[in-house]
């Protein structure tokens, strides 16, 4: 029957492959029909005749034409990134000092939210080295007036953010008058260009003008080497993270001759950026940025040099009746016939396993390489001229490649170049100061966002829960009971301070007692773990002159009038603090051994008429 497929030129079709059903060369092997590979692999000894056809079935006697390389000539050329678009902001040079998923993901240090001022750890700290930097100028209480950090006040609904949270007002009320708010300073330096660090400070001598703007540039330089933030484009902040998307976007472009190479990410989440996370897009242009035709590499040369041949764990002996080790078994697999990837290492490691060589490269961090041409010398003295695997039309149905940059536009030439970003080699990531659970609401066709860890005013972070338990207490504290229910009855006795007491419970046990309110020792609970026997502990209560004791209060003993001890306390609820003012204050339910400062609530007594 005639074939419809008629060939003119048999060679010319073989050599271009043009037909794909023409078979180009076929190799004489052993494939076993059952899943084990054991005796196929064992290599039985019948009797000299069936060694000799056995040799000659597998090619023993067959010459290969071939030649083992000796040398190998490569020419590489290397270029740099050296332009840098975040998401749809101007283009920016971009450095080869700083490792691009730092400037991908770079996002700014939220010193304020409007007028409120926000991460006071940081703020103490850039005060701390902004005195540090002008120790030898002076002016530090000047500065600290100019600067100050205000204690907030517990009246103020403005300040519910602070005084809500006892830790946050205890920072707050710690540092205010003792030290400077550098964050004000640093916010004032780069608001415009014609500021200065003495603007607003008082009793500044005009000879001292020079060295306080000196210490200005180093002050704001340790900043911006400490901390990497996206530069500032107007009133936007050029950074490339996406708000509507939660991800980040941007473009880098390298140098080349006649133009220039253009690397996209447009889909980045976090995390490490590899030349798997960018593709080549070959429209796109990135705006001209001056200085940005200088790599700063070297000249590229060719180099010699000696290939090696591949060796892997496993690797059977190039040689059939060559006796190995049974480190690796290749004989126990078992592979079914729909095991592709498992069939395609197996015939890897036996049949080609070595017809590959490495020829060493050495490039630099953040480079892109692309091999311009290799030139191989065999034995016999032949060159061959070796082309890039994968090269030809991205379309194309004979091309075949891996470990390749993807191309955006389909139907152009493959890429076949390296990107060897700058990355970072390794990473150190502390705990999330914000997170998010976003939750689907199908019945609404809504998605809700859950805060489950905040930033607080001070700069740590706090369960969202927590947060908004303590701010509900404090404006609940601040509204007072309804007006439909009646006024609880006060007892009205005098202020005392309640101290540390020991008291003995049921059990005989010496445990902290919860002091509790009244005018006579009445029965309470022991506080000590494990410890809720009934005790008796002296009922104290705070009492205003001329007025009864109405919400939570605050007693110690170190002479404190009552209504200075009432204003401290006036959102918290019964709670007990350690010795130490500044330390954070914790729950009655927590804490094993109150101090001298405790929380008390006053409260009705039921005995009152």
């Amino acid at each position: 029957m005639p074939s419809a497929l008629r060939v003119g030129d048999i060679r010319a079709a073989l050599n271009e492959r043009l037909f794909p059903s023409v078979t180009v060369w076929n190799r004489l092997e052993g494939r076993p029909r059952s899943l084990g590979f054991e005796r196929a692999l064992r290599a039985e000894v019948r009797d000299p005749l069936w060694l000799l056809t056995r040799q000659w079935q597998l090619g023993e006697f067959r010459g290969s034409d071939a030649g083992s390389p000796v040398f190998a000539r490569l020419q590489a050329g290397t270029t740099r990134p050296t332009k840098y678009r975040p998401a749809a902001h101007p283009t920016e040079a971009l450095g080869p000092g700083v490792p691009i998923e730092a400037t991908v993901e770079r996002r700014p240090i939220p010193l304020a939210s409007g007028d409120r001022a926000l991460s006071l750890d940081l703020r103490l700290a850039m005060g701390r080295q902004w005195l540090a930097l002008t120790a030898e100028i002076g002016y530090r209480q000047a500065f600290i007036a100019a600067y100050p950090i205000v204690a907030p006040n517990p009246a103020d609904k403005e300040d519910a953010d602070r005084c809500a949270h006892p830790e946050v007002w205890q920072l707050f009320a710690a540092v205010a008058g003792r030290t400077m708010d550098g964050g004000a300073l640093y916010e004032h330096l780069v608001a415009a260009a014609g500021n200065h660090a003495y603007d607003g400070v008082s009793d500044v001598v005009p000879a001292d003008h020079e060295a306080l703007d000196k210490a200005a540039g180093r002050f704001v330089a340790w900043f911006r080497r400490l901390f990497l933030q996206p530069p500032l484009t107007g009133e936007e902040v050029s950074e490339a993270w996406i708000p509507p998307r939660l991800e980040y976007g941007f473009a880098v472009s390298a140098p080349e001759a006649g133009g220039e190479q253009v690397y996209a990410a447009d889909e980045h989440h976090h995390g490490r950026l590899d030349w798997y996370g960018v593709d080549v897009a070959p429209s796109e242009t990135l705006d001209p940025v001056p200085g940005s035709a200088a790599t700063g590499l070297p000249e590229d040369e060719p180099r010699t040099m000696i290939p090696v041949p591949i060796s892997f764990t496993g690797m059977p002996n190039t040689r059939w009746w060559a006796f190995e080790d049974r480190a690796t078994n290749l004989g126990d697999f078992d592979a079914g016939t729909t095991d592709l990837a498992k069939l395609l290492f197996l015939e890897f490691a036996l049949v080609y396993g070595n017809d590959w060589f490495v020829i060493p490269q050495t490039l630099p961090a953040g480079v892109i390489a692309t091999i311009r041409g290799l030139a191989v010398t065999n034995v016999f003295g032949e060159r061959f001229w070796i082309e890039p695997a994968g090269t030809g039309s991205d379309t194309s149905w004979q091309r075949w490649s891996m470990f390749t940059v993807d191309v955006d536009e389909p139907g152009g030439g493959a890429e076949a170049s390296l990107p060897l970003l700058s990355t970072a080699a390794k990473i150190q990531e502390g705990p999330a100061t914000e997170e998010i659970v976003l939750v689907r609401d199908e019945v609404a066709n809504m998605v809700w966002g859950v805060e489950t860890t905040i930033q607080l005013p001070s700069g740590e972070s706090r369960r969202g829960l927590e947060a908004a338990q303590e701010t509900r207490a404090f404006f609940e504290a601040r509204v007072g009971p309804p007006a439909d229910e009646a006024p609880a009855k006060r007892s009205l006795v005098s202020w005392r301070a309640t101290g540390r007491r020991r008291s003995r419970c049921s059990r005989g046990r010496r445990c902290y007692a919860r002091v509790s309110t009244g005018p006579r020792p009445s029965p309470t609970s022991c506080t000590r773990r494990r410890c809720r026997a009934p005790v008796r502990a002296w009922r104290t209560c705070l009492r205003e002159p001329g007025g009864s004791t109405a919400g939570s209060t605050y007693g110690c003993g170190r002479g404190e009038r009552p209504g200075e001890a009432r204003a401290r306390a006036a959102s918290a609820s019964t709670r007990w603090s350690t010795s130490r003012p500044a330390r954070m204050l914790r729950t009655a339910e927590r804490s094993r051994r109150p101090s001298r400062y405790a929380v008390v609530t006053a409260a009705a007594d039921p005995r009152e008429p």
